[in-house]
């Protein structure tokens, strides 16, 4: 039999049909809230009414901010006959038809009967880890634990970011903008899975921003140097990692015009193609010019994070993280992605996962010790 999740356990991230919502919802992007959990199979079944019943009676709890209730239904009548539905803000519902997300998490050990089907409510923290697990009866103790934890005292442990200043000089800085200001950006889209295959969308719902691409290989290389000289002994030493390639050479500009330039809550390694990045890394060009537009990691709290100029922010890139809009002014920003031997080689073997239109070139090393 599989087993359920305990108190501690990290919740298995995965891609379902949500209802009347996004085909392929990645669940992962939901942390950043308490999250209700009902595992309920066939939604109709007689044993589920007076579940289904609490959560009407509780529906002001799920406002997305502080929690949001994600249902799981496994049979197609459920959304034909109308038990379950999406109510936004807070309350919606996986499609589970095939039995995967309910597998996954211990609720259905073989084929699809009701009679395999282990219903039960789980609370999960702000990072996806499970506070409590209630059986289908106890759904009064299940919103009580909720309820207790919306209530508790905000404690919040800093995110696991590195800030790194002075690793750019502020006349590279300005040398940087400019050269964007010259040249123009592109529109900037983000990698998706679609079809086994990872492609480039641009929406700007959920991310509004342009990019110049540094073509300059004498310019790259002094940009080559700062990192080596500056940061990279840096995030060895806080880490214990060493970069060795770097991903991109672009400088990026968030405009505070047209709805604010902004990327909405992600993570940077979700697809066969993005998967050998290790860490983002954003060197602020002009810190002290915008308003708006900082960085924050909402499995950690409310806290915002900005380098000064020339300086670095760098962090996991399996991090849910968002640039907030820009509220006031541009934000320039260099923008690469760092990883390692081990990521080429894992780079190389997915390049075949790469859709033409998302297809990168090869990136070159940055630890070689050549002046600055």
């Amino acid at each position: 039999m599989a087993n359920l999740l305990l108190p501690g356990d990290q919740a298995p991230w995965f891609h379902a049909p949500a209802l009347s919502g996004n085909p392929r919802y990645a669940f992962d992007t939901a942390a950043g809230r308490l999250i209700l959990m009902l595992f309920a199979g066939p939604a109709a079944h007689p044993a589920l009414a007076p579940a289904l019943r609490l959560l009407a009676e509780h529906r002001g709890l799920f406002d997305d901010r502080y929690a949001c209730f994600f249902g799981v239904s496994t049979d197609p009548h459920d959304v034909l006959e109308g038990t379950v539905e999406q109510q936004l803000p807070g309350i919606r519902w996986f499609l589970d038809h095939d039995g995967a997300v309910s597998r996954l998490y211990g609720a259905l050990d073989d084929g699809m009967s009701e009679t395999n089907y282990r219903p039960h409510w789980l609370l999960l923290d702000p990072t996806l880890r499970v506070c409590g697990r209630f059986p289908i009866s106890a759904g009064d103790q299940a919103i009580a634990a909720l309820q207790a934890q919306i209530a508790a005292p905000d404690i919040y442990s800093a995110a696991p970011v590195l800030v790194v200043p002075r690793v750019f000089e502020p006349a590279l800085c300005r040398r940087l903008i400019e050269l964007y200001e010259a040249k123009g950006g592109e529109d900037s889209g983000f990698m998706r899975e679609e079809n086994g295959l990872t492609v480039e969308r641009v929406d700007h719902h959920h991310k509004r921003r342009s990019d110049y691409h540094i073509e300059d290989d004498s310019l790259r290389e002094q940009l080559r140097a700062r990192l080596a000289r500056f940061l990279l002994p840096q995030i060895k030493r806080a880490l214990g990692w060493q970069a060795t390639r770097i991903e991109r050479w672009m400088v990026a500009c968030y405009d505070g015009d047209n709805g604010g330039g902004h990327f909405r809550a992600h993570r940077d390694n979700t697809t066969k193609g993005t998967a050998h990045r290790k860490f983002a890394c954003t060197i602020n060009l002009n810190a002290g010019e915008y308003d708006g537009g900082d960085l924050c990691f909402p499995e950690f709290g409310p806290a915002t994070y900005r380098a000064p100029t020339g300086g670095a922010v760098i962090f996991s890139c399996s991090l849910l993280h968002e640039a907030q809009p820009v509220t006031r002014g541009k934000r320039y920003a260099f923008l690469p992605f760092l990883y390692d031997e081990d990521g080429a080689r894992l780079r190389e073997t997915n390049l075949q996962f790469l859709a033409a239109s998302a297809t990168s070139q090869p990136q070159p090393t940055i630890t070689t010790d050549a002046p600055a």
